[in-house]
């Protein structure tokens, strides 16, 4: 199978603003969801992406991660950090967009407008309990497919294809990065899909696996400490690591930018 050449982002509409150089769509949550719908009626290939602390952080390293945010079409802030973070800065994000709450939208507009989604990623066991539960929440949605995460390289072009001939209108990728970044880098252009998005641990909230933070701990920019109760192991050297880099690396740009407007004021 040969794979196509990713192209650049072309949305006209979307307010795309720098955020200590890594690229923000200044879109609220229901703009987004309109542009999702514009693509998929237009059978045009559009691929979002969420920025939160923990991946402003890896992108700094993780260059596959790096290519994949610059090369999304839609990128959204994700955690109430970024949202605080850039405001301070001056980029203007109107609020934040949570990958959950998108794709639970963009299931919402399925179900509506007759467009099928493929589910990929996670275990067997959670993938089954979570399409289980999304279609039970929305009974008149139909799945264009089903494909959990643990397929080996030899069965990638495979999977592809899977979901190409299932002429899905939208694709949901539940796995883990690089993995995720490198399998799109491949196969993007094979994919023929309209709208592509990864949503991280969504299907283990789906499956009721993990549970998310009530809305008053969300609105205080916890979640991530709400998580990260639920998995301490996993999440909590993470975590920690990357709010401590994230805190350091504003402490400098807002230091540059007072000595910058001080410097201009004298």
């Amino acid at each position: 199978m040969q794979t196509s050449a990713v192209s650049e982002p072309s949305l006209d509409c979307v307010v795309r603003q720098d955020f200590l150089g890594v690229p923000i769509d200044c879109l609220t949550l229901a703009q987004t969801i309109a542009e999702i719908d514009r693509a998929i009626q237009s059978r045009e290939c559009l691929q979002h992406v969420c920025i939160n602390v923990a991946k402003f952080v890896a992108m700094r390293k993780n260059k596959e991660l790096e290519q994949d945010v610059r090369t999304s079409d839609i990128i959204s802030a994700d955690g109430m950090g970024i949202v605080w973070a850039a405001r301070l800065v001056g980029v203007g994000v109107p609020e934040r967009v949570p990958g959950i709450d998108l794709m639970e939208g963009v299931l919402r507009l399925c179900a509506s407008k007759g467009y099928r989604p493929y589910l990929l990623g996670a275990t067997p066991d959670v993938l089954k309990a979570s399409s289980v539960n999304i279609q039970r929440r929305f009974p008149q949605l139909e799945l264009a497919g089903l494909q959990h995460g643990y397929f080996t390289a030899d069965q990638e072009a495979k999977v592809i294809a899977a979901i190409r001939d299932s002429g899905a209108d939208c694709l949901f990728i539940g796995m883990p990065t690089p993995r995720k970044e490198r399998l799109l880098a491949r196969f993007r252009g094979d994919l023929c899909v309209p709208f592509i998005m990864g949503v991280g641990g969504a299907f283990d909230v789906f499956a009721g696996e993990v549970h998310r933070a009530p809305p008053f701990v969300q609105n205080m920019g916890l979640e991530w400490l709400f998580r990260t109760v639920q998995e301490p192991l996993r999440l909590g050297p993470r975590y920690l690591t990357t709010n401590a880099v994230f805190a350091g690396i504003m402490t400098k740009a807002l230091a540059l930018r007072f000595l910058l407007n001080k410097g201009i004021s004298q």
